[in-house]
């Protein structure tokens, strides 16, 4: 089986996305966005304040990054993003657009197909205490820890038909990107 184009490696604020898709992207010679580059400024303005983001919020952060990731899958590229995707709605979104949207293509028989992004998801899982105990020691980063609980709330844990692994971040960097690179292989 071929590896997919994509990979999402998601999880809550801290779980180490950005880290491990950086090095996944940079191990695999793939190109590599952290979804929180693309957050609006209002969105940043949210989380600073402490305010958790809502569907509203998120919904266009998503369809932008689906379109990231089909104009570069369609042009052959490889992919990683590291993005918190905590619902399956948003894991959706990303690989189909908000409405599932439909391919700009004229060829016969086309009609109607889905223009869909295939991703293996990586979900990075932990307690609260260890990512809460992470996110104490990060420094500069918009998201403040007061608001890892309402993102262990929002989460739903990726689960059959999706097409992910989900890896403990108990485990060491180096193991979970060999179990990632395992995964694809």
């Amino acid at each position: 089986m071929a590896s997919p184009p994509a990979l999402l490696v998601m999880g809550v604020s801290g779980s180490g996305k950005s880290t491990v898709g950086a090095l996944l992207a940079s191990e695999l010679g793939w190109k590599f966005y952290d979804a929180d580059d693309y957050h609006p400024e209002e969105n940043k303005i949210k989380m600073r304040k402490g305010i958790p983001l809502n569907d509203q919020d998120r919904i266009p952060w998503l369809c932008h990054l689906h379109e990231i990731l089909l104009r570069d899958v369609a042009s052959g590229h490889h992919v990683v993003l590291a993005c918190s995707a905590l619902k399956k709605v948003y894991r959706n979104i990303l690989i189909q657009g908000k409405d599932g949207a439909l391919m700009k293509d004229d060829e016969p028989g086309k009609e109607g197909k889905l223009a869909e992004v295939k991703l293996l998801v990586v979900h990075l899982s932990g307690s609260f205490e260890v990512i809460s105990e992470r996110l104490l020691k990060r420094k500069g980063h918009f998201m403040p820890p007061e608001l890892l609980q309402s993102q262990f709330d929002t989460l739903e844990p990726p689960s059959a038909p999706e097409n992910f692994i989900q890896i403990s971040v108990d485990k060491n960097l180096s193991e979970i990107i060999a179990i990632i690179m395992k995964a694809l292989n």
